[in-house]
């Protein structure tokens, strides 16, 4: 009988052990008024979560919360760690750093659910608001973030990182505030966001492979871009990524891909951009491998960065320029394989839209507009 028992008890008891704790930052004396510094506070309850050999739960009560600056880290002694953001967690107005003002390093299994992060960066563009670093497994899903003093939210060195349903606002005039950079990174997902920064919605740099960025909203802003590449000689390339089903409206540009035209080992391939609808964007499409933002020591070489493999497919809407289509490639090593498919960009102006081509190779097929200038 006795056995029996047990036997019945078994699945609560189970159900027990694993249940999640709750570390709750306001029983350890964060207060929601927007001017105490709750960043110890935020390290106890981490540290506590991170120590927790069941699942836990990190929650940030409804509140303005002010934290200085937080290095959550691992390795941690579970793999499901919650942190729910119910308030609103606030950067110092004052803020000096030039480094990361909340990181999450070397975790393994983090999901990041709602509230809002104010970088407030209108005092200083020098930081990046939320760092994942050395990190698997992580979530981050409905976050709203505004103000940030550099990029919004960093992925570095990370893999099967997932970022949904995040609503990232900077001013339009905010510089190197990009929406969400991804470097060094694999199996990464960017899906349904809403993106308006001064700088790159998405930016994805060296070391990337398998990416999928889908339904993203972007403007103002400079785009969905790879690269900045090339700025080195001795650097990783990317690979692998697909964006699809992407709206951008008043941008500088719309599907980018930019390297500096000096010589490097990096490169850009196995790129799909599909399903994009452009509204009065300079430049809708772009591969750009004479980059030099700033137009000040450039440095005027040709770029060794091999970019192929790169597919435009059902790219409609408007631009603000009659180069709509820009396709400036290196000439001692000219894109291969660019191919462009069902495209019809139309020029907001008095004349027709034009396509650019330089030291480029590929094909188009279906309806082109305007004119594909591509060799084959």
């Amino acid at each position: 009988m006795a056995a029996q028992l047990l036997l019945l008890l078994l699945p609560f008891l189970f159900h027990l052990s694993s249940a999640a704790q709750l570390y709750n930052i306001a029983d350890y004396g964060a207060k929601p008024d927007g001017s105490d510094d709750s960043a110890s506070q935020l390290a106890i309850a981490w540290t506590k979560a991170c120590s927790s050999i069941v699942p836990a739960t990190l929650l940030i009560p409804p509140g303005k919360f002010l934290v200085s600056q937080a290095w959550l880290q691992g390795p941690c002694r579970n793999n499901k760690i919650l942190i729910v953001i119910k308030g609103i967690v606030m950067a110092p107005s004052s803020y000096t750093s030039n480094e990361q003002w909340i990181i999450f390093k070397r975790v393994n299994g983090l999901t990041i659910s709602g509230g809002l992060l104010d970088g407030h960066g209108q005092a200083l563009w020098s930081c990046k608001s939320l760092s994942i670093a050395y990190s698997n497994n992580v979530w981050i899903d409905r976050v709203s973030s505004v103000n940030s003093e550099q990029f919004h939210i960093t992925i570095y060195r990370s893999s099967h990182v997932k970022v949904t349903r995040a609503v990232i606002t900077a001013p339009f005039d905010s510089p190197n505030t990009d929406g969400i950079h991804i470097e060094e990174s694999s199996d990464v997902e960017v899906k349904e966001c809403r993106i308006g920064t001064g700088d790159d919605c998405i930016s994805m740099g060296p070391g990337d492979s398998n990416v999928w960025i889908e339904n993203v909203r972007c403007g103002p802003g400079h785009g969905i871009s790879i690269g900045s590449l090339g700025s080195s000689s001795n650097q990783d390339g990317v690979k692998n990524v697909t964006v699809k089903n992407v709206q951008f409206t008043g941008t500088e540009n719309g599907l980018r891909i930019k390297t500096w035209a000096k010589p490097s080992n990096a490169f850009a391939q196995q790129i799909l951009f599909q399903n994009a609808t452009m509204d009065n964007v300079k430049n809708p499409i772009i591969i750009d491998q004479n980059y030099c933002p700033d137009h000040l020591d450039c440095p005027n070489q040709s770029s060794g960065v091999q970019i192929s493999d790169v597919t435009f497919r059902d790219v409609v809407g408007s631009s603000a320029t009659n180069t709509a289509v820009k396709l400036d490639c290196s000439k001692s090593k000219p894109c291969e394989g660019i191919m462009l498919q069902n495209i019809n960009l139309g020029y907001n102006g008095s004349s027709e839209a034009e396509m650019v081509c330089s030291n480029v190779h590929g094909g188009s097929s279906g309806v082109v507009i305007p004119p594909c200038c591509i060799s084959k």
